[in-house]
């Protein structure tokens, strides 16, 4: 299923069919504010496996982000002191992703061999409000693209046409980047960035 939803005002009923496909253990595809994400709710072990699968990848390697609604969601999956709160208020939402030491909720697919967490607030409505709505964060990992001089898919409509077979969803929120966030590592005493993307940290 291929649903349009603008992100300037994302139509609730739409977010309501993705946010249903989630529920029941679907995977979609959804725009954020950098490329084109590949999720399931997190607390969906099944849909987690099946973009495992997808991605081709071992699931000791996994190491998904997901995306947060707001500050407020992120503090029930990671611990966030005063220094690392100021920081994420800063620059969320925004193209970004902060490791983060994970707390025991988080689904063993989500913490790394560090213990941490990779979270994400894209400053796009379109996700978030799927997130809202939902109740829990929606993994995010990016949709790769075979071409050799675009490293991600900016067409949803070409999206739709490769993966309609393999998601059971893919949310149609206009043209993609093809630059991916910014990560930020929030665990030691400084910030440390280890990889630049679109995101300028403030």
């Amino acid at each position: 299923m291929l649903v349009k939803l603008y992100p300037e005002n994302p139509n609730p009923r739409q977010i309501d069919l993705v946010v249903d496909a989630l529920r029941n253990g679907g995977i979609v595809i959804y725009p954020t504010d950098t490329v084109y994400g590949l999720g399931c709710d997190i607390t969906k072990p099944r849909a987690v496996e099946r973009i495992i699968k997808l991605k081709g990848i071992k699931a000791k390697d996994a190491n998904f982000s997901f995306i947060c609604s707001d500050l407020g969601h992120i503090s029930s999956f990671a611990r966030v002191d005063n220094t690392t709160f100021r920081l994420l208020k800063r620059n969320l939402p925004g193209p970004f992703t902060f490791i983060l030491p994970g707390l025991n909720r988080v689904p063993d697919y989500f913490i790394s061999k560090r213990k941490t967490v990779g979270i994400r607030i894209p400053d796009n409505p379109i996700p978030l409000e799927i997130v809202k709505a939902l109740g829990n964060p929606i993994l995010t990992t990016s949709v790769k693209d075979e071409d050799e001089m675009l490293e991600y898919t900016t067409d949803p409509e070409l999206i739709y046409e490769k993966y309609s077979e393999l998601v059971d969803l893919v949310v149609d929120g206009g043209y993609g980047g093809n630059v991916p966030s910014t990560v930020v590592d929030c665990t030691e005493t400084d910030p440390i960035v280890i990889r630049q993307g679109k995101g300028i940290l403030l």
